[in-house]
């Protein structure tokens, strides 16, 4: 079915995300996966082609466009790309509408610049070795000193935590306020007794650097505080719908991807004197794998139509997350199988 969603300026900005990632990433991604981090380079090109800050307002040097569906489409084609390792969808979808939205006048001019042209990038840092993301066992504190915070604790899981200049860390300031005692605060790169510790091997995606860090009587300045304080539990809430959406957006690519490069597979690969297309129980593999992926995308279309023109809820952000991901388990586990043996070999994707 032909998408309705994008306009021709849409389409004219995939062609420019198509000729970053064969310009800029698909020739180092392999060293990348070894090195298991990807080129700050990479960052600053990004940043040079208009591919960072799409939503932060011009003065800061963003792309001022509120419009979601250019960040859908950067999702879409770094997921067919197989270039996780550079989380531009992290840094633009996540961690921007923090910082656009809960910023002083004074942090985003001393922040947004370098978020826009790759010099400053950041990360999130909520998740604890004891706690995962349970806001209400969070041990990170930060105690009041008068003109700074005195923050000690450690954090885990933590996306661009090796690479990031700039870490939203999230903190208890008030102890007896359980997740309404939290506070975001902000750490950046070279503050004294700010550690970062082994840059974690994962099964996949080896070459998003993913990392513990901890905090050893670090001073952070007041003004460094992001938004409210012990506003974090609200914060954190208001920015899960679009956070949702994009981990929807980026499965529903992915399974598509698999199949279209599956498709190709089984026509190519002969078994028992013709293609295995041949046979009908792959085509009805591949017919089942289709519908539900065209099923997918209607609903993963509305929801970006939706998000753009500023009405999509918390629960249809949340069934699109879920659906989308399972979708993208079954339709992998379902396209190994196809690829019979060589599904389990590096080079096939």
């Amino acid at each position: 079915m032909k998408r309705q969603v994008y306009t021709a300026e849409h389409e004219a900005f995939r062609e420019t995300v198509r000729a970053f990632l064969a310009k800029e990433v698909l020739p180092h991604y392999e060293r990348w996966e070894r090195d298991g981090i990807v080129s700050r380079d990479a960052w600053r090109a990004a940043g040079k082609q208009g591919l960072l800050g799409l939503a932060v307002p011009e003065e800061y040097g963003g792309g001022g466009t509120a419009d979601f569906r250019y960040s859908a489409v950067l999702v879409e084609e770094f997921t067919r790309a197989g270039a996780s390792g550079l989380a531009l969808g992290l840094h633009n979808d996540i961690i921007g509408p923090y910082l656009t939205g809960l910023a002083t006048e004074e942090q985003k001019r001393r922040w947004l610049p370098g978020f826009c042209d790759g010099s400053i990038i950041t990360a999130i840092a909520m998740t604890e070795p004891g706690a995962g993301s349970d806001l209400q066992g969070i041990r990170t504190r930060a105690e009041d000193k008068g003109d700074h915070w005195l923050l000690n604790g450690s954090k885990t899981f933590i996306s661009n935590g090796i690479l990031a200049d700039l870490v939203i860390v999230v903190a208890k300031t008030t102890p007896e306020g359980g997740a309404h005692g939290l506070s975001l605060l902000v750490v950046e790169r070279g503050t004294e007794g700010f550690e970062r510790g082994r840059n974690l091997d994962k099964i996949g995606q080896k070459a998003q650097d993913t990392a513990e860090l901890f905090f050893h009587d670090v001073r952070v300045p007041k003004d460094n505080l992001l938004g409210d304080l012990n506003g974090a539990f609200g914060h954190l809430m208001t920015n899960l719908a679009q956070e949702r959406l994009n981990i929807a957006v980026a499965g529903i690519a992915a399974a598509e991807h698999l199949l279209e490069i599956t498709t190709e597979y089984v026509k190519e690969r002969e078994a028992f004197g013709r293609p295995l297309a041949k046979l009908q129980h792959i085509r009805f593999e591949i017919a089942e794998m289709a519908t539900e992926c065209a099923v997918t995308r209607a609903f993963l279309d509305r929801c970006i139509a939706d998000h753009s023109d500023g009405g999509l809820d918390a629960v249809h952000a949340s069934m699109a997350k879920w659906w989308a991901t399972e979708l993208q388990k079954r339709v992998a586990d379902r396209c190994l199988q196809l690829h019979g043996g060589y599904g389990y070999m590096t080079e096939h994707r």
